[in-house]
């Protein structure tokens, strides 16, 4: 059972709209490049036409105001996104945004919403994908009172596989009021082609993304989810009476490794967690295999509209997950210094270390200094070792590198050298090319 610890919410609102917004809720949240980017849903009467809108603003904290909201997508005046786009999850797989979106024709549900999806060069500015056409519908396999369809969607990106999550309110699993979240898996990221649908035996393929919906992962609506690396775990955050309950999924859905834990404070709608630009849970900067931090953007009152409005940050640290038990899991100790066998210290680089005689150039290095060795990184082949004293040489542009194993590895400046008592040696641009380049040490 996981242990909680150091709650934390913001003083104030951080995340709202322009004074025309009558709510604003349903953020997707990254944490990326040093700031904490925010889409949700909202109105702005300057976004036309007239509808749901997905705003954009960011901020340096969780805890303080962000900037002015701007509209970044709006309906489309015609097809099956006319008149509202909602609900966004945002990712960002390679050079690529994409962002999913719930989308209706028009004010009531007569036919459902749908989700589409949008690409970004830079999460701003947005085309339609797939032929401006939706990627999933509803799968109608029960009428009921609800006539919502499917939406609410939230992406992560795992090993290769966008991983879907959504409400159906038709789906055969949803419950009677039509709560639910299913699964869709593809490595396409519009569900085109190659799609798995979470049913009772399983990820199982699937020829259509609206065959019969036959389980759901959490009775829910307007859901979010991300991946932790750690303990090879999907995290879902949904809402209950007292707050964002987080709910804990392995890979395969077989089994839930931990009990739900929760985000107690004010809330009414969509929680959005803060997460990765993949869709992961944040590392832990000093507990990265034992430690994830549970943070989300929520609204927090009913506004004019009779609306949830007001984002504000919840949070919480969920302790005791021993994680990076196996290879794939070590994953979260990328980049992070561990001691050695040798009494030196190992640096962790994807699936490899790199092992440096000197301790404090190996920190120079890392993200983070622990003082323990998981026991996973034995199994991780040492790349190369860093001996103190090793021959350094300088392009006539200034860059460094230390020749190892007579590869070259690029450290960047003159000062890893010197730390690491390494004599420089001036090459000539053609002496640097004719070195096998191996990979660049980046300083943590």
């Amino acid at each position: 059972m996981l242990a909680v610890d150091k709650p934390r919410q913001s003083p104030g609102v951080v995340v709202q709209g322009a004074g025309d917004a009558p709510y604003n809720y349903a953020p997707s949240v990254l944490s990326e490049g040093g700031r904490i980017r925010a889409w949700w849903c909202s109105q702005m009467s300057i976004a036309q036409p007239g509808g749901d809108d997905i705003l954009y603003s960011e901020g340096s904290t969780l805890d303080g105001a962000f900037s002015a909201a701007s509209p970044v997508f709006s309906g489309s005046s015609s097809g099956f996104d006319a008149m509202h786009v909602c609900d966004p999850s945002v990712i960002r797989v390679g050079g690529t945004y994409y962002m999913y979106y719930t989308a209706a024709s028009r004010d009531n549900h007569a036919n459902g919403s749908a989700v589409g999806v949008a690409t970004s060069p830079d999460g701003i500015t947005w085309t339609r994908a797939n032929n401006g056409q939706p990627i999933v519908v509803p799968s109608n396999d029960v009428i009921r009172e609800n006539t919502y369809g499917a939406g609410q969607q939230s992406v992560v990106y795992v090993d290769g596989w966008f991983y879907l999550m959504f409400t159906d309110t038709t789906g055969r699993a949803s419950h009677r009021n039509g709560a639910g979240q299913y699964v869709l898996r593809s490595r396409d990221p519009l569900f085109g082609k190659g799609v798995d649908a979470l049913g009772s035996a399983g990820m199982a393929p699937v020829s259509a993304t609206n065959q019969p919906r036959t389980r759901s992962v959490v009775e829910a609506f307007s859901a979010d989810w991300m991946w932790i690396d750690a303990v090879s775990a999907f995290a879902i955050a949904h809402e209950t009476d007292a707050g964002t309950t987080i709910t804990f999924w392995d890979k395969d859905f077989t089994r839930q490794p931990f009990d739900p834990v929760l985000i107690p404070g004010v809330w009414r709608e969509g929680p959005g967690l803060v997460r990765t630009a993949e869709g992961h849970a944040p590392i832990h900067p000093t507990d990265p295999c034992g430690r994830v931090s549970l943070d989300v953007l929520r609204a927090t009152v009913i506004g004019a509209a009779n609306a949830p409005t007001d984002i504000r940050h919840f949070g919480l640290d969920a302790v005791g997950m021993r994680g990076c038990a196996t290879t794939a899991e070590a994953s979260a100790l990328d980049g992070y210094a561990v001691p050695s066998p040798e009494n030196t210290a190992d640096v962790v680089v994807g699936d490899e270390v790199i092992r440096f005689e000197r301790r404090s150039v190996a920190a120079k290095f890392s993200r983070g200094v622990l003082k323990e060795r998981p026991v996973v990184v034995d199994s991780l082949p040492v790349a190369v070792r860093v001996p103190a004293g090793a021959q350094a040489v300088r392009a006539p542009d200034g860059a460094v590198g230390l020749v190892l194993d007579d590869e070259l590895w690029i450290v960047g400046s003159a000062e890893v050298a010197a730390l690491n008592s390494s004599p420089i040696k001036h090459v000539t641009a053609e002496q640097w090319t004719r070195y096998k380049r191996r990979s660049e040490l980046v300083a943590g």
